[in-house]
Protein backbone atom coordinates (compact mmCIF):
# COMPACT_ATOMS: atom_id res chain seq x y z
CA UNK A 1 0.00 0.00 0.00
CA UNK A 2 2.64 2.44 0.62
CA UNK A 3 3.64 2.54 -2.72
CA UNK A 4 0.45 3.52 -3.98
CA UNK A 5 0.14 6.13 -1.35
CA UNK A 6 3.79 7.42 -3.15
CA UNK A 7 2.55 7.46 -6.18
CA UNK A 8 -0.59 9.09 -5.45
CA UNK A 9 1.26 12.00 -3.44
CA UNK A 10 3.52 12.30 -6.60
CA UNK A 11 0.91 12.84 -8.96
CA UNK A 12 -0.53 15.63 -7.14
CA UNK A 13 1.51 18.23 -8.46
CA UNK A 14 1.42 16.87 -12.37
CA UNK A 15 -2.66 17.25 -11.53
CA UNK A 16 -2.08 20.70 -10.47
CA UNK A 17 -0.29 21.84 -13.11
CA UNK A 18 -2.23 20.02 -15.74
CA UNK A 19 -5.55 21.34 -14.17
CA UNK A 20 -3.64 25.04 -14.41
CA UNK A 21 -2.96 24.79 -18.22
CA UNK A 22 -6.45 23.27 -18.96
CA UNK A 23 -7.94 26.12 -17.16
CA UNK A 24 -5.29 28.99 -18.86
CA UNK A 25 -6.40 27.30 -22.58
CA UNK A 26 -9.67 27.33 -21.93
CA UNK A 27 -9.53 31.12 -20.65
CA UNK A 28 -7.23 31.28 -24.34
CA UNK A 29 -10.14 29.65 -26.00
CA UNK A 30 -12.58 32.19 -25.04
CA UNK A 31 -11.16 35.40 -25.64
CA UNK A 32 -10.27 34.48 -28.93
CA UNK A 33 -13.38 33.16 -30.05
CA UNK A 34 -14.40 36.57 -28.48
CA UNK A 35 -11.99 38.71 -30.76
CA UNK A 36 -12.94 36.95 -33.71
CA UNK A 37 -16.92 37.74 -32.49
CA UNK A 38 -16.12 41.16 -31.56
CA UNK A 39 -13.94 42.07 -34.92
CA UNK A 40 -15.35 45.52 -35.50
CA UNK A 41 -14.69 48.93 -32.95
CA UNK A 42 -18.76 47.48 -31.85
CA UNK A 43 -18.55 44.57 -31.26
CA UNK A 44 -14.78 44.60 -29.80
CA UNK A 45 -17.23 47.23 -26.79
CA UNK A 46 -19.55 44.49 -26.71
CA UNK A 47 -17.37 41.44 -26.15
CA UNK A 48 -15.87 43.61 -23.19
CA UNK A 49 -18.99 44.82 -21.53
CA UNK A 50 -20.57 40.80 -21.78
CA UNK A 51 -17.00 39.84 -19.45
CA UNK A 52 -17.84 43.22 -17.14
CA UNK A 53 -21.49 42.54 -16.82
CA UNK A 54 -21.82 45.17 -19.39
CA UNK A 55 -21.06 47.89 -17.60
CA UNK A 56 -19.06 49.55 -20.10
CA UNK A 57 -19.96 51.94 -22.82
CA UNK A 58 -18.40 51.94 -26.26
CA UNK A 59 -16.03 54.86 -27.15
CA UNK A 60 -16.33 54.34 -30.34
CA UNK A 61 -20.30 54.76 -30.05
CA UNK A 62 -19.65 58.08 -27.93
CA UNK A 63 -17.71 59.80 -30.30
CA UNK A 64 -19.57 58.95 -33.73
CA UNK A 65 -22.72 60.32 -31.55
CA UNK A 66 -20.18 63.42 -30.37
CA UNK A 67 -18.80 63.96 -33.64
CA UNK A 68 -21.62 64.08 -36.09
CA UNK A 69 -24.48 65.98 -34.29
CA UNK A 70 -27.82 66.72 -36.63
CA UNK A 71 -27.17 70.11 -38.41
CA UNK A 72 -29.58 72.63 -38.56
CA UNK A 73 -30.68 73.66 -41.81
CA UNK A 74 -30.15 77.26 -42.45
CA UNK A 75 -32.36 79.07 -45.17
CA UNK A 76 -31.48 82.24 -47.21
CA UNK A 77 -32.36 84.25 -50.66
CA UNK A 78 -30.49 85.44 -53.28
CA UNK A 79 -30.03 89.45 -52.65
CA UNK A 80 -29.64 92.11 -55.83
CA UNK A 81 -26.96 94.41 -54.95
CA UNK A 82 -23.90 96.65 -56.63
CA UNK A 83 -20.59 95.06 -56.34
CA UNK A 84 -17.39 95.63 -57.67
CA UNK A 85 -15.30 92.88 -59.68
CA UNK A 86 -11.43 92.95 -59.80
CA UNK A 87 -9.08 91.62 -62.24
CA UNK A 88 -5.61 91.37 -61.76
CA UNK A 89 -2.99 91.22 -64.91
CA UNK A 90 0.92 91.19 -64.18
CA UNK A 91 2.78 94.24 -65.92
CA UNK A 92 5.73 95.89 -66.93
CA UNK A 93 6.56 99.71 -66.56
CA UNK A 94 7.71 101.57 -69.05
CA UNK A 95 8.63 105.32 -69.81
CA UNK A 96 7.06 107.03 -71.97
CA UNK A 97 10.36 107.91 -73.97
CA UNK A 98 13.29 105.95 -72.90
CA UNK A 99 16.60 106.84 -75.98
CA UNK A 100 19.80 105.96 -76.08
CA UNK A 101 22.60 108.81 -76.18
CA UNK A 102 25.04 108.67 -78.89
CA UNK A 103 27.78 110.38 -79.63
CA UNK A 104 27.16 111.76 -83.20
CA UNK A 105 31.46 112.79 -84.06
CA UNK A 106 34.30 110.21 -83.14
CA UNK A 107 37.17 111.62 -81.47
CA UNK A 108 38.14 111.93 -77.49
CA UNK A 109 35.30 112.12 -74.67
CA UNK A 110 36.75 115.38 -73.09
CA UNK A 111 34.04 116.21 -70.53
CA UNK A 112 31.40 114.48 -68.77
CA UNK A 113 29.06 116.59 -67.42
CA UNK A 114 26.51 114.62 -65.84
CA UNK A 115 25.79 111.88 -62.70
CA UNK A 116 24.54 108.62 -62.89
CA UNK A 117 20.47 109.15 -62.25
CA UNK A 118 20.41 112.97 -62.40
CA UNK A 119 17.64 114.87 -63.39
CA UNK A 120 18.02 116.53 -66.81
CA UNK A 121 16.64 119.45 -68.78
CA UNK A 122 16.12 119.60 -72.21
CA UNK A 123 18.81 121.21 -74.14
CA UNK A 124 21.37 120.88 -71.27
CA UNK A 125 25.40 119.49 -72.48
CA UNK A 126 25.74 115.96 -70.88
CA UNK A 127 28.88 115.10 -72.78
CA UNK A 128 31.19 116.77 -74.82
CA UNK A 129 34.10 115.38 -77.45
CA UNK A 130 36.99 116.97 -77.86
CA UNK A 131 36.19 120.19 -80.22
CA UNK A 132 39.61 121.00 -81.18
CA UNK A 133 40.04 119.59 -84.78
CA UNK A 134 35.83 120.45 -85.17
CA UNK A 135 36.88 124.33 -84.18
CA UNK A 136 39.28 124.12 -86.72
CA UNK A 137 37.89 122.92 -89.54
CA UNK A 138 34.81 125.52 -88.80
CA UNK A 139 37.44 128.44 -88.73
CA UNK A 140 38.82 127.15 -92.04
CA UNK A 141 35.53 126.79 -93.80
CA UNK A 142 34.43 130.44 -92.13
CA UNK A 143 36.74 131.60 -94.05
CA UNK A 144 36.52 130.47 -97.12
CA UNK A 145 32.64 131.74 -97.29
CA UNK A 146 33.95 134.86 -96.21
CA UNK A 147 36.42 135.03 -99.40
CA UNK A 148 33.86 133.67 -101.64
CA UNK A 149 31.59 136.48 -100.40
CA UNK A 150 33.77 138.96 -100.69
CA UNK A 151 34.46 137.98 -104.75
CA UNK A 152 30.85 137.88 -105.59
CA UNK A 153 30.27 141.21 -104.33
CA UNK A 154 32.65 142.79 -106.11
CA UNK A 155 32.06 140.96 -109.00
CA UNK A 156 28.42 141.95 -108.81
CA UNK A 157 29.66 145.78 -108.50
CA UNK A 158 31.91 145.09 -112.34
CA UNK A 159 28.64 143.71 -113.77
CA UNK A 160 26.61 146.38 -112.94
CA UNK A 161 29.22 148.61 -114.55
CA UNK A 162 29.25 146.17 -117.80
CA UNK A 163 32.80 145.54 -116.51
CA UNK A 164 32.12 142.26 -116.53
CA UNK A 165 29.60 139.13 -117.95
CA UNK A 166 26.86 138.40 -115.57
CA UNK A 167 27.49 134.97 -116.66
CA UNK A 168 30.48 135.82 -114.16
CA UNK A 169 28.81 137.11 -111.78
CA UNK A 170 26.33 134.00 -111.39
CA UNK A 171 29.09 132.01 -111.61
CA UNK A 172 30.88 133.12 -108.35
CA UNK A 173 27.35 133.48 -106.65
CA UNK A 174 27.26 129.72 -106.73
CA UNK A 175 31.17 129.36 -105.70
CA UNK A 176 29.76 131.89 -102.54
CA UNK A 177 26.57 129.44 -102.15
CA UNK A 178 29.04 125.97 -101.79
CA UNK A 179 31.32 127.95 -99.55
CA UNK A 180 29.28 129.09 -97.06
CA UNK A 181 27.08 125.39 -96.93
CA UNK A 182 30.60 123.87 -96.34
CA UNK A 183 30.71 126.23 -93.24
CA UNK A 184 27.28 125.39 -92.00
CA UNK A 185 28.23 121.76 -92.28
CA UNK A 186 31.45 122.27 -90.57
CA UNK A 187 29.26 124.18 -87.64
CA UNK A 188 26.98 121.38 -87.48
CA UNK A 189 29.36 118.78 -87.01
CA UNK A 190 31.13 121.20 -84.46
CA UNK A 191 27.83 121.32 -82.34
CA UNK A 192 27.80 117.53 -82.21
CA UNK A 193 30.52 117.66 -80.37
CA UNK A 194 28.53 118.91 -77.34
CA UNK A 195 25.83 115.86 -76.72
CA UNK A 196 22.77 117.37 -75.20
CA UNK A 197 19.61 115.70 -73.53
CA UNK A 198 17.14 115.88 -76.13
CA UNK A 199 14.27 116.35 -73.53
CA UNK A 200 13.99 116.67 -69.60
CA UNK A 201 14.59 112.93 -68.29
CA UNK A 202 16.95 110.58 -65.84
CA UNK A 203 20.05 109.71 -66.68
CA UNK A 204 21.26 105.84 -66.68
CA UNK A 205 24.43 104.31 -65.98
CA UNK A 206 27.23 105.94 -67.76
CA UNK A 207 28.99 103.70 -70.28
CA UNK A 208 32.01 105.83 -71.35
CA UNK A 209 34.93 107.58 -69.34
CA UNK A 210 36.78 110.98 -69.50
CA UNK A 211 39.34 110.48 -72.24
CA UNK A 212 37.69 107.93 -73.73
CA UNK A 213 38.17 107.57 -77.94
CA UNK A 214 34.70 106.95 -78.58
CA UNK A 215 33.85 105.81 -82.72
CA UNK A 216 30.33 107.99 -83.96
CA UNK A 217 27.29 106.25 -82.75
CA UNK A 218 28.90 104.96 -79.71
CA UNK A 219 26.25 104.36 -76.68
CA UNK A 220 27.66 106.82 -74.08
CA UNK A 221 24.44 106.38 -71.53
CA UNK A 222 20.07 106.35 -71.55
CA UNK A 223 18.19 108.69 -71.12
CA UNK A 224 14.50 108.41 -69.37
CA UNK A 225 11.32 110.30 -69.68
CA UNK A 226 9.63 109.45 -66.26
CA UNK A 227 6.83 112.23 -66.55
CA UNK A 228 4.37 109.27 -67.57
CA UNK A 229 4.97 105.79 -67.36
CA UNK A 230 3.21 103.42 -69.91
CA UNK A 231 2.11 99.91 -68.31
CA UNK A 232 1.89 97.02 -70.43
CA UNK A 233 -0.64 93.71 -69.74
CA UNK A 234 -1.44 90.98 -71.50
CA UNK A 235 -5.27 89.75 -71.12
CA UNK A 236 -7.09 86.85 -73.20
CA UNK A 237 -8.73 87.04 -76.42
CA UNK A 238 -12.33 86.29 -74.61
CA UNK A 239 -11.57 89.38 -72.44
CA UNK A 240 -10.47 91.39 -75.28
CA UNK A 241 -13.32 90.82 -77.07
CA UNK A 242 -15.84 91.34 -73.80
CA UNK A 243 -13.77 94.92 -73.28
CA UNK A 244 -14.25 95.94 -77.10
CA UNK A 245 -17.93 95.16 -76.69
CA UNK A 246 -18.29 97.63 -73.70
CA UNK A 247 -15.63 99.92 -74.67
CA UNK A 248 -17.08 102.86 -74.03
CA UNK A 249 -19.07 102.23 -70.49
CA UNK A 250 -16.04 100.50 -69.60
CA UNK A 251 -13.74 103.66 -70.27
CA UNK A 252 -15.90 105.77 -68.26
CA UNK A 253 -16.59 103.61 -65.29
CA UNK A 254 -13.40 101.23 -64.50
CA UNK A 255 -10.84 102.10 -62.00
CA UNK A 256 -7.54 101.28 -63.16
CA UNK A 257 -5.15 100.61 -60.42
CA UNK A 258 -1.41 100.06 -59.89
CA UNK A 259 -0.14 97.24 -57.34
CA UNK A 260 3.32 97.65 -56.58
CA UNK A 261 6.07 95.00 -55.68
CA UNK A 262 5.58 95.85 -52.11
CA UNK A 263 2.32 95.25 -52.24
CA UNK A 264 1.17 99.16 -51.85
CA UNK A 265 -1.03 100.97 -54.12
CA UNK A 266 0.71 103.88 -56.31
CA UNK A 267 -1.32 106.74 -55.37
CA UNK A 268 -2.44 107.81 -59.00
CA UNK A 269 -5.30 106.49 -61.29
CA UNK A 270 -4.75 105.13 -64.34
CA UNK A 271 -6.36 105.03 -67.82
CA UNK A 272 -6.24 102.58 -70.65
CA UNK A 273 -4.79 104.57 -73.33
CA UNK A 274 -3.84 102.00 -75.95
CA UNK A 275 -4.55 98.22 -77.88
CA UNK A 276 -1.68 96.48 -79.87
CA UNK A 277 -2.40 95.60 -83.35
CA UNK A 278 -1.87 91.76 -83.01
CA UNK A 279 -2.01 89.16 -81.05
CA UNK A 280 0.46 86.64 -79.44
CA UNK A 281 -0.04 83.40 -81.39
CA UNK A 282 2.14 81.75 -79.15
CA UNK A 283 0.06 82.47 -76.26
CA UNK A 284 -3.19 84.01 -77.81
CA UNK A 285 -2.95 87.16 -76.12
CA UNK A 286 -2.80 90.40 -76.63
CA UNK A 287 -1.15 93.67 -74.86
CA UNK A 288 -2.96 96.16 -73.03
CA UNK A 289 -1.72 99.73 -72.15
CA UNK A 290 -2.32 101.49 -69.42
CA UNK A 291 -0.56 105.32 -68.54
CA UNK A 292 0.22 106.66 -65.07
CA UNK A 293 1.05 109.78 -63.81
CA UNK A 294 4.25 109.87 -61.85
CA UNK A 295 4.85 113.68 -60.32
CA UNK A 296 6.59 112.33 -58.00
CA UNK A 297 9.59 109.94 -59.55
CA UNK A 298 8.45 107.14 -57.68
CA UNK A 299 7.84 104.59 -60.92
CA UNK A 300 11.43 103.82 -62.61
CA UNK A 301 11.57 101.93 -66.38
CA UNK A 302 11.68 97.92 -65.55
CA UNK A 303 9.71 98.13 -62.90
CA UNK A 304 6.62 95.79 -62.42
CA UNK A 305 3.75 95.02 -60.60
CA UNK A 306 0.10 94.26 -60.91
CA UNK A 307 -2.52 96.15 -62.78
CA UNK A 308 -5.92 95.71 -60.99
CA UNK A 309 -8.90 96.66 -63.22
CA UNK A 310 -11.93 97.37 -60.56
CA UNK A 311 -15.38 97.15 -62.77
CA UNK A 312 -18.48 98.09 -60.68
CA UNK A 313 -21.53 95.93 -61.68
CA UNK A 314 -24.88 97.52 -61.00
CA UNK A 315 -28.24 95.17 -59.71
CA UNK A 316 -26.94 91.90 -60.12
CA UNK A 317 -28.02 88.83 -58.32
CA UNK A 318 -25.41 87.47 -56.00
CA UNK A 319 -25.10 84.36 -53.30
CA UNK A 320 -22.93 83.30 -50.52
CA UNK A 321 -20.53 80.78 -52.06
CA UNK A 322 -20.72 78.62 -49.51
CA UNK A 323 -24.44 78.10 -50.48
CA UNK A 324 -23.08 75.86 -53.09
CA UNK A 325 -21.59 73.04 -53.93
CA UNK A 326 -19.85 71.44 -57.12
CA UNK A 327 -20.67 68.12 -59.06
CA UNK A 328 -18.51 67.60 -62.64
CA UNK A 329 -17.26 70.67 -62.78
CA UNK A 330 -21.35 72.17 -62.96
CA UNK A 331 -22.38 74.42 -59.72
CA UNK A 332 -25.38 73.22 -57.88
CA UNK A 333 -27.63 74.89 -54.79
CA UNK A 334 -30.68 73.39 -53.07
CA UNK A 335 -33.80 75.46 -53.80
CA UNK A 336 -36.46 75.01 -50.91
CA UNK A 337 -40.10 75.10 -53.11
CA UNK A 338 -43.34 76.15 -51.69
CA UNK A 339 -43.80 73.02 -49.75
CA UNK A 340 -41.16 72.67 -48.14
CA UNK A 341 -39.38 70.22 -50.90
CA UNK A 342 -35.61 70.62 -51.88
CA UNK A 343 -34.33 70.51 -55.30
CA UNK A 344 -31.07 70.30 -56.58
CA UNK A 345 -30.98 73.15 -59.31
CA UNK A 346 -27.73 73.79 -61.61
CA UNK A 347 -27.03 77.33 -61.35
CA UNK A 348 -24.42 79.68 -63.56
CA UNK A 349 -21.87 81.64 -61.92
CA UNK A 350 -21.37 84.87 -63.97
CA UNK A 351 -18.26 86.09 -61.52
CA UNK A 352 -16.28 85.08 -58.61
CA UNK A 353 -15.25 87.31 -56.07
CA UNK A 354 -13.99 86.70 -52.43
CA UNK A 355 -16.72 85.10 -50.59
CA UNK A 356 -19.44 85.65 -53.15
CA UNK A 357 -20.93 84.71 -56.67
CA UNK A 358 -22.62 86.85 -58.66
CA UNK A 359 -25.05 84.03 -60.58
CA UNK A 360 -25.90 84.58 -63.95
CA UNK A 361 -28.64 82.22 -64.35
CA UNK A 362 -30.50 79.21 -62.91
CA UNK A 363 -31.54 81.35 -59.88
CA UNK A 364 -34.47 84.23 -58.99
CA UNK A 365 -34.46 86.76 -56.03
CA UNK A 366 -37.42 85.27 -54.59
CA UNK A 367 -35.99 81.64 -54.09
CA UNK A 368 -34.87 79.80 -50.99
CA UNK A 369 -31.95 78.41 -51.29
CA UNK A 370 -30.06 76.53 -48.17
CA UNK A 371 -27.38 78.14 -46.59
CA UNK A 372 -26.54 75.31 -43.98
CA UNK A 373 -26.52 71.65 -44.01
CA UNK A 374 -26.45 71.52 -47.04
CA UNK A 375 -24.81 68.02 -46.91
CA UNK A 376 -28.14 66.82 -45.30
CA UNK A 377 -30.74 67.41 -47.81
CA UNK A 378 -31.81 64.89 -49.81
CA UNK A 379 -33.73 65.26 -53.35
CA UNK A 380 -37.14 65.68 -52.66
CA UNK A 381 -36.71 65.54 -48.94
CA UNK A 382 -39.07 67.70 -46.63
CA UNK A 383 -37.10 70.12 -44.67
CA UNK A 384 -37.41 71.93 -41.60
CA UNK A 385 -35.44 74.62 -41.59
CA UNK A 386 -34.78 78.23 -40.29
CA UNK A 387 -34.63 81.34 -42.61
CA UNK A 388 -32.06 83.67 -42.12
CA UNK A 389 -32.34 87.17 -44.12
CA UNK A 390 -30.16 87.92 -47.07
CA UNK A 391 -28.19 90.82 -45.28
CA UNK A 392 -27.78 88.63 -42.19
CA UNK A 393 -26.44 85.83 -44.42
CA UNK A 394 -23.92 87.92 -46.85
CA UNK A 395 -21.93 88.93 -43.26
CA UNK A 396 -19.32 87.10 -41.97
CA UNK A 397 -18.81 84.86 -45.23
CA UNK A 398 -15.52 83.61 -44.69
CA UNK A 399 -16.65 79.82 -45.57
CA UNK A 400 -15.45 78.07 -48.66
CA UNK A 401 -18.64 76.37 -50.89
CA UNK A 402 -19.10 72.66 -49.85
Amino acid sequence: MKPIVGAVSAMKPFVVITRRTVIILVLVATLAIGGVLAWSPMGAAVGINSLFGGKLKSPFQSHDEESHPEQKIIVTSPKIEDVTITESFVCQIRSQRHIEVRALEGGYLDKILVNEGQAVKQGDVMFQILPTLYKAKLDSENAKAKLAQLKYKYTQQLAAKKVVSENEAALLEAEFAQAQASANLAGAEYNFTDVRARFDGIVDRLLQREGSLIKEGDILTTLADNSVMWVYFNVPEKYYLHYMATRKDREKDDKIELVLANGEVFPQPGKISAIEADFNNQNGNIKFRADFANPDGLLRHGQTGTIKILRPLKNVLVIPQRATFELLDKRYVWIIDKNDIAHQTAITVKYELEDIFVVGGGLDVSDKIVLEGLREVEEGEKLEYDFRSPEEALKNMKFHAE
